[in-house]
């Protein structure tokens, strides 16, 4: 239930229950007062008639001495006056009822005869008395209610103590609810709060469909997004402080032998012409090293940063491509590799021709380094893999990597060692390498070619597939689309 319904419902039964409550205990104490003037009225006629009986005696309208008799039937609780025909009282059990002597006018005296009249306190009663049709006066009798005014007293304040009590429940019941259903969840909210700005684990509880319900889920969401946010802020600065870290080390290693091949050609001057030559070459190829790793650096990192946007060129895809397949000759014939190279491409496409290069550099250098002598390297760019079906390794299942729409694949195959199940996952990681041994990696490249390669793929709304199988060889697999079309990266 909403919990704006919920307090609606709330104001309504704080205002209707003591109402009820209030009309229940009233019609209970006026169904007993009912009862209670029954048994009165029989009791207040029978008193009277027995006094009735003693007043109609004509004798003490004429005699003061037998009115004295009077004064042993009237008491506190009945009072007794009477009067001549002129409405003079010649007779009064009470002065503060009715004073001695004093007089009332005929109207008065006249009024109400024969009615038993109940006041709040008192009953009363008027008469007019006869002798042999003669009227002789009056008598006028008030029979106290003193245990009527009592039992009004007490069941007033039973009442009162009733109500209060039954609206003293209502409440205790409305703020126990309230506690339960606003209070406590709110200092509860607000404590998972405070816990977790200072840095503590919240547990999550279950939460109801109503507006605190969707409060305590959001604050789970955003507490999720933050969590997110943080690990993916410290696993970024890891890697940063991780990238620093190893392109200090290997830019130190290239450094130190530049260093010391200068020093010996200054200080030893009885070397050879081929010994100088050797180290010239060596601190060319150090220096080249150097600079390969400064750039990929560089291109790294402009490539992590989001405001960083790659300019796009349209280019015809069968041009493009088998240019970018070709040229790979001379290095596969250096080290004694058989090269293969195939272009089919059709339609336009959106690309950055310096980075698509890159792409092609990295990954053929890759192929080249890990591919043995006589080994086979097949360089692919086409629209439609299934034509080269038998040429891409039984291992590659094209379902990973096909797509819908309209796309060029980049395929570089080589054969070799290949890569071990549990490191494919992180092949695309900066600075990570198969072989880690750092006295390698000059020879190998910067660690940074396959991390560059799948970031300049997704920035032009490609992605990048890597397969291998040991003693077997590798397949990277480059998958551009169209102009007009993005895929969506799914992960590696």
């Amino acid at each position: 239930m909403k919990i704006k319904t919920w307090l609606l419902i709330s104001y309504f039964v704080v205002m209707v229950l003591p109402l009820i409550a209030a009309y229940l205990l009233f019609g209970w104490i006026q169904s007993y007062n009912n009862e209670q003037k029954v048994t009165e009225h029989v009791e207040t006629v029978s008193a009277l008639q027995s006094l009735n009986q003693s007043l109609s005696d004509p004798k003490l309208y004429s005699s003061k001495t037998y009115r004295k008799r009077l004064d042993t039937i009237a008491n506190t609780k009945q009072s007794i006056a009477l009067f001549n025909p002129d409405g003079v009282v010649i007779y009064t059990s009470n002065p503060s009822f009715m004073p001695a002597h004093y007089g009332i006018g005929k109207q008065q005296l006249y009024e109400d005869l024969y009615s038993l009249e109940r006041g709040y306190r008192t009953y009363t009663y008027k008469q007019p008395v006869f002798s042999e049709n003669e009227l002789v006066g009056f008598f006028h009798v008030e029979l106290a209610r003193d245990t009527w005014v009592a039992g009004v007293k007490n069941r007033s304040l039973l009442v009162g103590g009733l109500f209060t009590l039954v609206f003293i429940l209502i409440y205790i019941c409305i703020i126990r609810l309230v506690n339960k259903k606003l209070n406590r969840r709110l200092t509860g909210l607000m404590n998972e709060m405070t816990a977790f700005a200072a840095g503590n684990q919240v547990k999550e509880k279950p939460t109801n469909n109503d507006e605190i319900g969707k409060l305590t889920k959001h604050f789970y969401d955003i507490r999720r997004q933050i969590n997110n946010a943080r690990s993916y802020l410290e696993q970024e600065q890891q890697a940063k402080e991780y990238l620093i870290a190893s392109v200090s080390h290997d830019l130190k290693t290239p450094l130190t032998s530049i260093k010391a091949y200068a020093e010996s050609l200054q200080v030893e001057k009885d070397l050879s012409p081929s010994e100088k030559r050797d180290y010239q070459r060596v601190i060319k190829e150090k220096a080249d090293f150097m600079q390969q790793m400064l750039d990929d650096l560089l291109t790294f990192t402009l490539l992590q940063s989001p405001k960083h946007d790659m300019e796009l060129v349209e280019v015809d895809g069968s041009e493009f491509f088998e240019m970018l397949v070709g040229d790979y000759e001379p290095l596969c014939k250096k080290k004694k590799i058989c090269l293969q190279a195939y272009a089919d491409v059709q339609g336009l496409f959106e690309v950055n021709p310096k980075q698509m290069i890159r792409i092609a550099d990295n990954l053929v250098s890759n192929a080249i380094s890990h591919t043995p002598e006589n080994g086979r390297i097949w360089i692919a760019a086409v629209s439609e893999p299934a034509k080269l079906k038998d040429e891409i390794f039984d291992f590659v299942d094209p379902e990973d990597f096909l797509t819908p729409m309209p796309s060029s694949y980049f395929i570089v195959q080589n054969e070799g060692k290949g890569i071990k199940e549990e490191n494919l996952l992180r092949v695309f990681d900066p600075l990570y390498q198969v072989d880690e041994a750092r006295s390698k990696r000059d020879a190998q490249g910067t660690g940074l070619g396959l991390s560059i390669t799948k970031q300049i793929m997704e920035k032009h709304g490609g992605t990048v597939k890597l397969f291998s199988k040991e003693e077997v060889g590798t397949c990277v697999i480059c998958v551009l689309p169209q102009r007009g079309e993005k895929i969506v990266n799914e992960g590696n």
